[in-house]
C-alpha cells in the first residue's frame, strides 16, 4: 500500500495512492474518525445521523489515544493492528487448545492471509472486533464467565454482528444447560449493545437510532431475494449483461461456459490426471473465475460456501463457535443488504476456524488456496489505497 500502490496512476473512479498515512484512510474510516473527533452529530430534520450506525467503541478508543497528541490516523492504524495481532494470538491459543497445533496454525493463517484480512490493517473495526469475539467465544468455552461477560459486552459496543454473538452465547448456556452463571455471563455481554441504546435514547429520543440509521444501507428488513438473484446473475452472464438486459458483452457468458465445462472435466478425470493438476487446475480457474465475477462471486462464497463449510465441519467445530457461524449469517441473510456481506462475514471468526480445520486435513490444498489468496490480498491493498470500492 505504501510502496507498490503510489507506482499506479490515478484510477477512473478513484485517487493517485501517496507515500502517506492517507492509503490506510478510506470509506468508513472517515466516519470513525468524525466520532473522534466531534463526536456524534445531531438529529438531521428529525431523523438520527446517518453516522450513528457506527457504533462507539473503536472511536473512543482511538479519542483516547488521541488526547496524548497523537494524529487520528496514526492512533486508529495503531488500535485495528495491534488488536488484529491479539486476535491472531488469541485464535491460535484457542484452536491449540480444543483441535491442536496444527489446526491452530492453519486457521491463523487463513484469518491473516484472506484477502478481507486488509481490513485489519486499514482504519476500520475488523481486528478490534475479531479480538474482542474471538476473546469471548474462547472464554466461555473454557467456562470462564466473567471474561465471557467482559470481553463480550465490548464486542457488542463496537459491531452489530455482536448482537449475532449474545444471542449466540445465550443459546448455547440454556440449551447446553451450564448453568445460572453462564446465563448470567451470556446476558452481560449485551451491557455494551444496551449502553449504546440508552446514548441513542438520550440524544436522539429513539433506543434504536442505530438500527433505523441502518436504512441509509438496508432499505428494508428479511432475506432480500431480488439481490441475491443479481448477484448470481452477475457471475453467469455479467454485470453489463445484467444491467441492460440483454447480452451486450457475449463474452463473459461465453469464459464462464468455458470455466464450467473445464472445473467439469478435471473432476471427471481426475483420477486420470497427477493430483498436483487437479489441484492447480481448480486454483487457476477460481483466479480466474474471481477476476470475471468480483465481488458478486465473493459474496456468495463467502456465505454459502461458509455456511455449507461449517455445517460440513459440525461435529469437529466447538459448539458455541458453530451457533455462532450460523446466528450470524443468519443475521447477515436477513439484513435486507448485499453491500459489504464479505467483509462482514470475515469478521464471524468461525468461517476462518471451519476453513483452517478443512485445510489442516489436506495441508497440500491448503497451500494452494493460501497463495492464491495473497493475489486478490494485493489487489484490495492497492485498490483500498486509490479509494477504489474494495467491500
Amino acid at each position: 500500500m505504501l510502496l507498490i500502490a503510489p507506482l499506479f496512476p490515478s484510477p477512473s473512479g478513484g485517487i493517485a495512492a501517496t507515500f502517506s498515512w492517507d492509503v490506510f484512510h478510506a470509506w468508513d474510516s472517515e466516519q470513525y474518525r468524525i466520532i473522534a473527533t466531534h463526536g456524534y452529530t445531531d438529529s438531521q430534520n428529525g431523523e438520527p445521523a446517518l453516522i450513528v450506525a457506527f457504533f462507539p467503541l473503536f472511536p473512543l478508543i482511538v479519542r483516547a489515544i488521541m488526547s496524548v497528541g497523537m494524529p487520528f490516523q496514526i492512533a486508529g492504524l495503531l488500535v485495528n493492528n495491534l488488536a488484529f495481532l491479539g486476535a491472531l494470538i488469541v485464535l491460535y491459543t484457542w484452536i491449540n487448545e480444543r483441535h491442536g497445533v496444527n489446526a491452530a496454525r492453519w486457521t491463523t493463517a487463513v484469518l491473516a492471509w484472506c484477502p478481507l484480512s486488509l481490513f485489519g490493517t486499514v482504519i476500520y473495526t475488523e481486528g478490534l472486533y475479531l479480538l474482542l469475539s474471538t476473546a469471548a467465544l474462547r472464554a466461555f468455552d473454557n467456562q470462564k464467565y466473567g471474561w465471557t461477560a467482559l470481553w463480550g459486552s465490548l464486542a457488542t459496543a463496537t459491531r452489530p454482528t455482536g448482537i449475532a454473538l449474545w444471542i449466540s452465547l445465550l443459546l448455547v448456556a440454556v440449551l447446553d444447560r451450564r448453568g445460572i452463571k453462564a446465563i448470567i455471563a451470556s446476558l452481560s455481554t449485551g451491557s455494551g449493545l444496551l449502553l449504546f441504546s440508552l446514548y441513542c435514547q438520550i440524544k436522539y429520543n429513539d433506543p434504536l437510532a442505530f438500527l433505523h440509521a441502518q436504512k441509509a444501507w438496508r432499505p428494508s428488513w428479511g432475506f432480500n431475494w431480488m439481490r441475491w438473484l443479481k448477484m448470481f446473475m452477475q457471475i453467469i452472464v455479467g454485470s453489463t449483461n445484467w444491467k441492460y438486459g440483454y447480452i451486450k458483452d457475449p463474452w463473459h457468458p461465453l469464459l464462464f461456459v468455458i470455466i464450467t465445462i473445464i472445473g467439469y472435466l478435471l473432476w471427471r478425470f481426475r483420477k486420470q490426471l497427477t493430483v498436483n493438476k487437479v489441484r492447480y487446475g481448480f486454483a487457476f480457474l477460481g483466479l480466474v473465475l474471481w477476476l470475471l465475477a468480483g465481488d458478486p462471486l465473493i459474496n456468495v462464497v463467502m456465505i454459502l460456501g461458509g455456511t455449507y463449510l461449517m455445517w460440513l465441519l459440525r461435529t469437529e467445530l466447538r459448539t458455541i463457535a458453530l451457533v455462532y457461524g450460523l446466528c450470524a449469517i443468519g443475521m447477515l441473510l436477513a439484513s435486507g443488504s448485499t453491500i459489504s456481506l464479505n467483509r462482514l462475514a470475515y469478521g464471524v471468526v468461525s468461517l476462518s476456524i471451519a476453513l483452517g480445520i478443512l485445510l489442516s486435513h489436506y495441508p497440500r490444498w491448503g497451500y494452494i488456496v493460501l497463495s492464491s489468496l495473497s493475489i486478490p490480498l494485493a489487489s484490495f491493498a492497492v485498490r483500498f489505497a486509490q479509494e477504489l470500492w474494495v467491500a
